[in-house]
């Protein structure tokens, strides 16, 4: 209890220096939690992906359709439990800034193989009922204010004109990793539109989503599907949904190791600013130092006293750069909207922000207690005078 009186009367000795201190611990704590929670969200819908499902696409890229006849026989591959299918509707809702991802679905088989979408009977029973209807995440409804049985317009884009939807569900993720951010309608509404206007296009799908029973198998499914369709004129690629997120990812890679750059580059520059501060204050404090060890105090106690306050002093930057993270990072996700789905602060960051803190107050403590160990007395003494 005496040692932490002690360190505490000594950390705000000069209190303009130590408030300046732990403003900049502060800033560059929050800098760092804040653009690790962007490195998380832009891993979110990899993290919230599950290994009980296989995505199938066209083999030359994700703009080019699949035939709706492939489902069947996809269905019959051993190891496959379940298929549905979706398509990339791209509407814009009023303005482009109100980008929210939609699919146009099979709603029976498609919501069966996603549980983590959790919607009340009667509203999932509406939606399966209505064509028109369409069931939204309540991050999504919350946002625009939507409430059941409002009317959606959507300015299409991928499938001109203007469509209206009868919203009849709201889901509710079932934990914090998955993505409220979506719309989904139904397919059969799109493709009946597409038949009209250009037959030729109709009955194919974007992506098919396909359930496994067993995870470890999924090599070798994946094998079996695009074997079925090698050399069509519709040639397949299947993979794991986890892999097919990260395809995605890996088209921002570059900024995403740029951004943990300029993370670790925040630290290391209030490193140095702590250090600089540390010693400054041993070198005003040499002559009590040296007082210390004349009066018998051994060097590792002066090491303690440098350390400590060092520490103490990131503790408190530390803390308050932690408690500062939570709503800077909720008022972030507000600005940016549904660019990022899943925006939250995790335990891993903060941890590691707290690991941030005390590695700065160690390293900035190490030269300056090493100095101060090794003083001599009469020097010491002398630079009092």
């Amino acid at each position: 209890m005496f040692l932490l009186r002690l360190l505490l009367k000594n950390a705000f000795r000069h209190k303009l220096r130590t408030v300046l201190t732990l403003i900049g611990l502060v800033v560059a704590i929050c800098a760092f939690g804040l653009l690790r929670t962007i490195i998380d969200a832009w891993y979110a819908g990899v993290e919230a992906s599950s290994s009980t499902r296989l995505v199938t696409r066209s083999s030359i890229s994700l703009t080019f359709q699949l035939p709706l006849g492939y489902a069947q026989r996809i269905r019959a591959v051993d190891g496959v439990r379940a298929i549905s299918w979706a398509n990339w509707f791209g509407g814009v809702y009023i303005t482009e800034r109100n980008f929210f991802p939609q699919f146009a679905i099979d709603p029976a088989s498609y919501l069966a193989l996603y549980p983590e979408y959790v919607i009340a009977d009667a509203e999932k029973l509406a939606f399966l009922r209505d064509r028109q209807a369409a069931v939204v995440g309540r991050g999504l409804a919350n946002k625009f204010g939507w409430r059941i049985g409002d009317t959606i317009p959507l300015r299409g884009t991928i499938y001109p004109g203007t469509w209206t939807f009868n919203l009849r569900a709201i889901y509710d993720g079932v934990d914090a990793k998955t993505d409220e951010n979506q719309m989904f309608v139904h397919w059969s509404l799109i493709n009946e539109s597409v038949r009209q206007s250009t037959r030729r296009a109709a009955d194919s799908v974007g992506v098919y989503i396909v359930g496994i029973d067993e995870p470890n198998n999924a090599a070798l499914i994946s094998q079996r599907i695009d074997a079925l369709f090698a050399n069509s004129l519709a040639e397949t690629l299947t993979e794991t949904e986890k892999a097919f997120q990260l395809s995605f990812v890996s088209m921002s890679e570059a900024i995403l190791v740029a951004i943990q750059a300029v993370s670790l580059i925040i630290i290391v520059i209030i490193m140095a600013v702590m250090a600089n501060t540390m010693t400054m204050t041993a070198r005003e404090r040499l002559a009590e130092y040296a007082t210390l060890r004349a009066l018998g105090f051994p060097p590792g106690f002066v090491v303690r006293l440098l350390y400590g306050e060092s520490l103490l002093i990131a503790a408190i930057g530390g803390a308050l750069g932690v408690a500062a993270t939570l709503p800077l990072a909720a008022a972030f996700a507000r600005a940016a909207g549904t660019l990022f789905p899943v925006f939250q602060v995790s335990a891993l960051t903060m941890a590691l922000q707290w690991l941030a803190a005390l590695i700065v107050g160690s390293v900035a403590a190490a030269w300056p207690a090493w100095r101060m160990s090794r003083i001599d007395i009469v020097d010491g003494l002398r630079h009092v005078a």
